[in-house]
């Protein structure tokens, strides 16, 4: 267990870190950095994630529940016109009203993002796979709700590049550099299967309401487009299975196989796998890829990676790079493509792969 003094101190870097992107949490983060009640609640949560999102996603989880209406008012996300006073009373007064609630949701949750901003990272991947294979099967692995594998379901607004996709509830906007190979139209995923190790049900209003709660309120765009794919993904639920990224892996290729060339996926996800479980998840790929074809689209952080088979700087870069491992006829080829904004606001070509 973390002490407190350790988690004043990532309160106070995690004010310093997230400024640009979120003056909210910065904000609060000061706050909490200082008040014993916050740091001991943290201390609820198992020692890996003994961590400031954790903690404002309890309280944001609080405000969807109806719950702390005079807090929620700063929250661009839940209201239209946030005052410019100082938040700092109203979020120590929810915190202290709700320790109890506020305990039981660090000790049994984890954060999880979704983010379907990054399908724009796939998308010109998965348009190069589909004029080398034909048509192709998705495995997301890490796919929480599953919302990546709507991938066919959203429209796409490249910028250079132009529109890909028909009308949607969902729009997906990525400003590109470099020569991106934008398709003309959405590549035919015969199939989508998703993986993960403690699935979110879209059809569950309460972990639907979790994973809400995770999109920091800052990036209020964010935040609407997770409820508008949610409720695209109600309408018909991706297919999501729970089982382990390696002990499971092998089946699922296996089904998917049938309906056309499998495409795993990995965003920002093996960075929670420990160093040796991302070893033998690799392993494994080789393994799979050793006896049939298949393509592995990686959107990772180096850094928080070590041990993947992607090209990088040294010391290893702290930014989302996106790279396809093919194994074609049991021999395995890397190549990086790009490097990416982690929600895919933006993505900045590198490769004249294709």
């Amino acid at each position: 267990m973390a002490t407190v003094d350790v988690l004043a101190q990532r309160f106070a870097d995690f004010a310093g870190h997230c400024t640009p992107r979120a003056p909210l949490y910065a904000h609060l983060s000061v706050a909490a950095a200082h008040d014993p009640t916050v740091l001991r609640l943290l201390q609820y949560a198992p020692d890996e994630q003994q961590l400031p999102v954790l903690f404002f996603a309890a309280v944001h989880h609080l405000l969807l529940s109806g719950h702390g209406h005079e807090l929620a008012a700063f929250y661009p996300n839940l209201s239209s016109s946030p005052p410019t006073s100082d938040p700092t009373e109203a979020f120590l007064s929810v915190v202290h009203a709700h320790a109890d609630q506020i305990a039981q949701l660090v000790s049994t949750r984890s954060t999880q993002t979704n983010e379907v901003g990054r399908c724009a990272q796939f998308l010109p991947v998965f348009g190069m796979l589909e004029l080398e294979m034909g048509a192709l099967t998705h495995i997301d692995v890490g796919t929480s709700a599953g919302l990546n594998l709507l991938l066919p379901r959203y429209q796409y607004q490249f910028e250079p590049g132009g529109t890909v996709g028909e009308p949607s509830a969902v729009t997906v906007a990525c400003a590109t550099r470099g020569a991106v190979p934008i398709p003309t139209s959405i590549p035919h995923v015969a199939r989508s299967i998703g993986l993960d190790v403690s699935p979110i049900d879209v059809l569950d209003d309460e972990e639907v309401r979790w994973l809400e709660a995770c999109v920091w309120p800052d990036q209020a765009d964010r935040f609407a487009r997770l409820v508008a794919a949610l409720e695209l993904a109600r309408e018909t639920p991706p297919d999501v299975r729970a089982g382990d990224a390696v002990d499971s892996l092998d089946e699922l290729v296996r089904e998917a196989s049938h309906g056309g060339h499998p495409v795993v996926t990995n965003s920002w996800v093996l960075n929670y796998l420990s160093t040796t479980r991302r070893a033998d998840y690799v392993a494994e790929l080789d393994r799979i890829g050793g006896r049939t074809d298949l393509s592995w689209l990686i959107a990772e952080s180096p850094a928080a990676t070590p041990g993947l088979p992607v090209p990088t700087a040294e010391p290893p870069e702290d930014i989302t790079v996106v790279s396809l491992v093919r194994w074609r006829s049991g021999v395995r080829s890397v190549d990086r493509l790009a490097t990416a904004h982690p929600h895919g606001y933006w993505l900045h070509w590198e490769s004249e792969a294709r």
